[in-house]
């Protein structure tokens, strides 16, 4: 009898060793009904790596309708099952409310788990959990902790926020050079938030010699990846001739694509360029236009521009 159940378990074990190999090969292939499908054959055989993938699936709404709640269901079963991955995916539902209640505690537990059982992704989450003051106290020290944890372990945004924390001086002293090392870090993992801080390191001359040159090839890729704040500091850049020729025509390029990606404070910028004529005709009606939708998104002093145009008339 005892040979017989082994060799049952021995099957059993194989077969779903073989239905996560094809799951996972059709997952790889965005064939996500053929991967739901295996996926949830092995997870009914009790591979817990396979609940969890299974929960992702429902979370993404990959082979199947997307469904928060059972999304969680799955992460559950998978975490109390030690998969660590799963007990992340489990934390993020209940910090977002997605699925159920949301509880920034329990979030906080589930990100723990999966840190402590050796998830990078769980100690970056968590290190934000303590940066940010989200389901426990406030702790730079403690944010410090795992986002060191998770950065060694390559996640890159941990990296950046590491940068950060050296570079306003929160939980360590103060150290422009170890924010550098951690934003190039980041930068390099297309972290575009980080590149745009390393040109401003540049740019300001913390911790780094000032190069406006150094700094541009930065504010480039990010605003070259979608980051606003990386297309207007070009503007600025061309606007005041720093490292290149001064180009009001290319300011206005850069400082247009930031306006219209929602960074506002680009939009009073071209308020002033209509304003003054700074490589455009004067027009009044458009440096309006421009103040307005800067101080439409929060911008006072773009308020204050439109009610001395409002004086002047």
């Amino acid at each position: 009898m005892k040979k017989i159940g082994l060799l049952l378990a021995l099957i059993v074990s194989f077969c779903f060793a073989d239905d996560m190999d094809i799951a996972k090969e059709a997952y790889e292939a965005s064939e996500y009904q053929k991967a739901f499908k295996y996926f949830q054959q092995a997870c009914d055989a009790k591979n817990m790596a396979a609940c969890g993938a299974l929960g992702a699936l429902y979370y993404n709404g990959q082979g199947t309708k997307q469904n928060y709640f059972r999304a969680r269901e799955y992460a559950q079963k998978a975490c109390d099952g030690k998969d660590a991955g799963a007990c992340f995916g489990l934390g993020n539902l209940y910090a977002n409310g997605l699925g159920g209640k949301k509880d920034l505690l329990k979030a906080k537990e589930y990100f723990e788990k999966a840190c402590r059982d050796g998830d990078v992704l769980g100690c970056g989450a968590l290190g934000f959990a303590y940066n940010e003051g989200r389901g426990v106290e406030q702790d730079y020290a403690k944010a410090k902790e795992h986002f060191e944890k998770a950065c060694d372990g390559k996640v890159a945004e941990s990296c950046f926020d590491l940068g950060i924390l050296y570079k306003n001086a929160q939980g360590v002293e103060q150290d422009y050079a170890k924010a550098k090392e951690y934003f190039e870090k980041a930068c390099n993992a297309k972290v575009v938030e980080s590149c745009v801080n390393l040109a401003l390191l540049y740019t300001k001359a913390e911790g780094v010699e000032q190069d406006y040159a150094k700094a541009k090839v930065y504010f480039e890729k990010a605003c070259n990846d979608k980051n606003m704040e990386g297309c207007y500091n070009l503007g600025l850049f061309y606007a005041k001739g720093q490292s290149v020729k001064k180009d009001y025509l290319k300011a206005k390029e850069y400082l247009q694509k930031a306006c219209e990606g929602g960074y506002t404070i680009a939009c009073s910028n071209l308020g002033l360029f209509y304003t003054e004529g700074l490589g455009v005709k004067k027009d009044e009606l458009k440096a309006k236009e421009y103040y307005g939708k800067a101080c439409e998104g929060g911008y006072r002093a773009a308020c204050s521009n439109l009610v001395l145009m409002d004086d002047t008339e």
